[in-house]
């Protein structure tokens, strides 16, 4: 009895220890004093496409990231630098801050400087003006399925998280104890599928919901404060993806113009959302003669072109 007492104890605490390490990433923010609008780059990767003042990236699992700050205003100097830092003395990861400013003596010049740094903390909620981007998440794939016993073509996008439980391994009097704990509760996927109906096998129209529109080619767009208010929910999600969510149920409702469709578009952090969005929405333009004025909202010219193959095949 005492053994098993001691061995239930011995397994609660390897529990506390792992839930104590779970989180083994911290955050980074970095803020203009000035207002200045900037573009974001972290070992490479591009963190925003369009200029931000304000820009948070979370969940970075390394404790030093080389930076380099490019400004919107290209009269300002880009910032580069190398190992900042998102750890404390002791490597323990926390919730990092730097702050842009401008030199004193010379406009053009700007500076990184360390501003702040605090314990990582959950649930953490952004100001309105902040942009956040997590690490390391890439889109999710698109999968075209078709439904052969009703001719519908369908594109799906899959989204699956996977959580494997606690897995601890020790030392005891020399003899190695490794414990795995699969507990529905610690461990365990998820999986979110959206799926919209994009065309027939057969080449027919396809069968959408009855509130939607499959083409609003030469229909009335929706009136200016309907719109408005879209737009205002649109922004109010915190994130791209509910962003596009949303900005597509509006879409598959709706009739918009060219221009109601570039300030969606210009909505979105990300250049894969504006892609996503204009190929989605392309079916709500009342104007489709005049769709090539949505190329103006992207940085990149492979999404122009992707874009324009995607009509074509239209």
């Amino acid at each position: 009895m005492k053994h098993k007492i001691t061995f239930t104890a011995f397994v609660l605490l390897l529990t506390t220890l792992a839930f104590g390490q779970i989180q083994p990433f911290g955050h980074l923010t970095i803020f203009s004093e000035d207002g200045d609008k900037f573009f974001l780059v972290l070992n490479g990767e591009r963190i925003n496409d369009v200029a931000q003042t304000n820009i948070r990236v979370e969940e970075l699992v390394q404790p030093y990231y080389n930076a380099k700050i490019i400004f919107e205003e290209n009269t300002r100097n880009e910032i580069s630098k190398n190992y900042l830092q998102v750890t404390d003395v002791d490597g323990v990861f926390m919730d990092v801050t730097y702050k842009i400013k401008r030199d004193k003596n010379n406009n053009k010049k700007m500076k990184l400087n360390f501003f702040s740094m605090i314990p990582v903390v959950q649930g953490f909620i952004p100001p309105s003006n902040m942009y956040v981007r997590q690490w390391g998440q890439p889109a999710p794939p698109i999968v075209i399925q078709q439904n052969t016993s009703v001719g519908v073509i369908q594109q799906t996008t899959t989204t699956t998280t996977t959580n494997n439980g606690i897995n601890a391994g020790v030392s005891v009097g020399g003899v190695g104890v490794n414990i795995s704990i699969n507990d529905p509760v610690f461990s365990g996927s998820t999986t979110v599928t959206e799926t919209t109906t994009i065309g027939t096998s057969n080449g027919g129209p396809a069968h959408y919901p009855q509130d939607s529109n499959p083409t609003c080619a030469n229909k009335r767009p929706m009136n200016q404060a309907d719109f408005n208010s879209a737009l205002a929910t649109i922004k109010k999600q915190g994130f791209d993806d509910t962003r596009l969510k949303t900005a597509k149920q509006i879409a598959q409702s709706n009739c918009l113009n060219t221009n109601q469709i570039i300030a969606i578009c210009q909505i979105f952090g990300f250049e894969d959302s504006k892609l996503d969005f204009a190929k989605f929405a392309y079916d709500a333009c009342v104007e489709p003669r005049n769709y090539f004025k949505v190329n103006d909202v992207f940085s990149f010219s492979t999404s122009v072109d992707e874009l324009t193959d995607y009509i074509s095949r239209r």
